[in-house]
């Protein structure tokens, strides 16, 4: 068990949280009531999680997506209220992580995303503060045998634009909705670039860079930075712990 307070404080700095400037607020999001025992990790902060973080007793949840994003609403109406009712009710907090997360070199989504698939030498690429990741395949192979490998693993059928390459080896990643990062992939002069989600225009820029781009879901690609965290406090404070999947197509 753990006093709230002495929980985010260790994940604030764990996490660097304070290097990020972010699109929402990192940390404590809603102050729960008591001290922590149960702690429930997921993806998004929905009303799913929220519902299956109560039924396990939860005393806090712990997610990558949480609340009070820049450029919504701030006011809590329609299914924020009801999202907000159900977690004071429960008596829960509600901790969020965004790029913090994604960037963290032992339990970041891009980290874990690299162990899970087994690639090699991954490391963060110079100047985008852990949030792009390159590395290498133990062997080549064609852009459609990866992404084929990548649907397996993750569970999400993912989109391939192969550009033109028959073989790949070194790539570049940024997990979730990193396909921004595909010119910065490119100047690295990698042979494919992997991320959650895809845009019209990244095809075009894709195939005009040579780079091949695989697009493996920005829920799949995120499960695992949060489990890790999760299964990290749990040993750290002596809590128990569980992962909460809410299936997402996405």
């Amino acid at each position: 068990m753990v006093e709230l307070n002495e929980l985010v404080i260790y994940c604030d700095q764990f996490l660097a949280a304070r290097d990020f400037d972010d699109y929402a607020p990192n940390g404590l999001q809603v102050e729960g009531e008591r001290p922590i025992q149960r702690l429930v990790t997921g993806v998004s902060a929905s009303a799913d999680l929220i519902a299956a973080a109560t039924a396990w007793r939860a005393d806090a949840i712990l997610v990558h997506h949480g609340w009070f994003w820049k450029n919504e609403p701030r006011s809590l109406i329609g299914i924020r209220a009801k999202r907000a009712r159900e977690l004071l009710k429960a008596g829960a907090s509600l901790i969020a992580y965004h790029l913090p997360l994604d960037a963290h070199p032992q339990v970041g989504n891009n980290a874990t995303l690299a162990r899970r698939l087994g690639w090699l030498d991954a490391a963060p690429a110079p100047g985008h503060l852990g949030l792009l990741w390159c590395g290498r395949l133990a062997a080549p192979c064609t852009p459609q045998a990866l992404a084929a490998e990548l649907t397996q693993r993750l569970g999400r059928a993912s989109v391939c634009v192969a550009a033109g390459r028959d073989r790949v080896e070194h790539l570049a990643w940024c997990t979730g909705g990193g396909q921004g990062y595909l010119e910065a992939a490119a100047a690295l002069g990698v042979d494919a670039f992997i991320s959650g989600e895809i845009s019209e225009h990244s095809t075009h820029l894709a195939r005009e860079h040579g780079v091949a781009f695989i697009a493996a879901g920005h829920h799949a690609t995120e499960c695992d930075g949060v489990r890790a965290l999760g299964e990290h406090l749990a040993t750290r404070f002596a809590m128990e712990h569980r992962f909460i999947e809410i299936e997402n197509p996405a």
